[in-house]
């Protein structure tokens, strides 16, 4: 890589950095719509019923997590004059963009079959470009501390793009007598449309992408698989960000009918989530300081703990107790900022203790695994959440009662409960930045010999 490229100790340079993150702005403006707005779009602008509409998204979902490995290994295993990641980009930009259109422009005749052929083009669009991208942010570098900066950068854009979409409803109201999400999703849309290429295209053009794999190192099937359940700070990190990943989507599933049924607080919805994002974006510099005071995974432990500390007074609020739960939006948000920085930084630095040892970079094939696993968090919150409202008898608008106490727990304490256990796994964390340097002293002096 070129010297302008680059800052001291291989740091990608700030404006590399940025160059990195583009795309994850449009990106996850794009992700908002298929996980909020789509159920309720389609079932007014189509006639679908909602069992069918839930019936394909979950067979769309299954599709995805199956595919996302085989992305993940592929994009690994690819070889073009342009890199191992560009073309998997190249190839996401116009899947991903169009099969958009289509799945968010129906028509009024359209069926199941409509709605899971562009359910399954858009995620197979959004898989070849998060994957890859998130591999390459691995591989972009390779010191300890400058990890951080990479994903960092990458999150933060990302929540900035939720942030954005989240407003748009309020900002572009719907017309009468059509969906209320259209005017937000044509906004989106469009904006997606021109920014995502040219994001892309700026991605391609500025970012180096690294050499890191020794091509006659990589390992069969068998031997890959051995590889995996060898690497045992890969095992003990994904456990942890899974079950984190759980006591996130939680209060996220939740959380309108706590802001609703619990607070009383209809209207200030967007308020409370406009804080907590805010929030966890400023607090991104104080988090990537602390850890280069301490290490990524005690850094993140300390997040953990204190959003538990801000989580426990939220069962016992109750109507009117807006501005108390606006300061509990304030610390946890606070504490996202270490979600989004240090764990895919730490996932970078178990990749190296499987290079390390065999000289395959499979970067791809690990944030395949770290995709499912976002994604099986999300799947278990609603499954654990539901049928224990429904068994503790809680009602939309009950107003009090067991099941609405039932909602607060759920909410906020059966939240605490999966952080804390988050926390025991990684807070022995292997790797640190003098095992993470000797690592990288290993894999280079592999590639200096191969």
């Amino acid at each position: 890589m070129s010297a302008p490229d680059r800052a001291p100790r291989g740091e990608p340079t700030t404006g590399v950095l940025i160059a990195y993150a583009a795309p994850a702005l449009p990106a996850a403006m794009l992700g908002l719509p298929l996980l909020v707005f789509l159920p309720a779009y389609y079932a007014q602008a189509t006639t679908l019923t909602l069992s069918a509409i839930g019936l394909v998204l979950l067979v769309a979902r299954l599709w995805d997590v199956a595919v996302d490995p085989a992305i993940g290994f592929l994009s690994d295993r690819t070889r073009t004059p342009i890199g191992r990641r560009r073309p998997w980009l190249l190839a996401a930009l116009p899947v991903t963009i169009g099969a958009s259109w289509a799945l968010f422009d129906p028509p009024a005749s359209a069926g199941a079959g409509y709605l899971l052929f562009w359910m399954l083009a858009v995620y197979l669009g959004w898989s070849m470009l998060q994957i890859p991208h998130q591999a390459w942010g691995a591989e972009l570098a390779t010191e300890y501390h400058a990890r951080n900066r990479v994903t960092a950068w990458r999150e933060s854009l990302t929540v900035a793009g939720v942030a954005v979409a989240s407003a748009l409803p309020v900002l572009l109201p719907g017309e009468p007598g059509r969906p209320v999400e259209e005017a937000a999703l044509r906004a989106i849309l469009w904006s997606c449309a021109v920014l995502l290429p040219v994001a892309g295209v700026v991605l391609l053009l500025r970012v180096p992408e690294p050499k890191t794999a020794i091509p006659s190192a990589w390992p069969g099937w068998r031997a890959g698989l051995s590889a995996l359940r060898a690497n045992l700070p890969f095992r003990r990190l994904i456990a942890s960000y899974l079950v984190n990943g759980v006591a996130n989507a939680l209060p996220a599933t939740l959380f309108l009918l706590y802001a609703g049924d619990v607070l009383d607080a209809q209207g200030q919805e967007g308020a409370f989530l406009l804080i907590y994002f805010l929030c966890g974006l400023a607090s991104v510099p104080f988090w990537l300081a602390y850890a280069r005071r301490t290490s990524k995974h005690r850094a993140w432990c300390v997040a953990m703990l204190a959003s538990c500390l801000a989580f426990l007074p939220a069962p016992l609020l109750g109507a009117g107790d807006g501005i108390w739960f606006a300061a509990i939006c304030v610390a946890t948000g606070f504490c996202l900022g270490a979600d989004l920085s240090l764990p895919a930084s730490m996932q970078a630095d178990a990749i190296d203790a499987e290079t390390a040892e065999t000289g395959a970079a499979r970067a791809g094939l690990y944030f395949a695994l770290w995709s499912v696993a976002t994604k099986l968090a999300l799947a278990l919150a609603p499954a654990l959440a539901f049928p224990a409202l429904e068994f503790a008898g809680y009602a939309r608008g009950a107003g009090t009662g067991d099941g609405l106490f039932a909602l607060a727990v759920l909410y906020a304490w059966v939240p605490v409960a999966f952080k804390l256990a988050a926390v025991a796994v990684i807070w022995n964390f292997p790797l640190d930045a003098r095992a993470q340097g000797a690592l990288r002293a290993r894999i280079e002096a592999r590639t200096m010999s191969a």
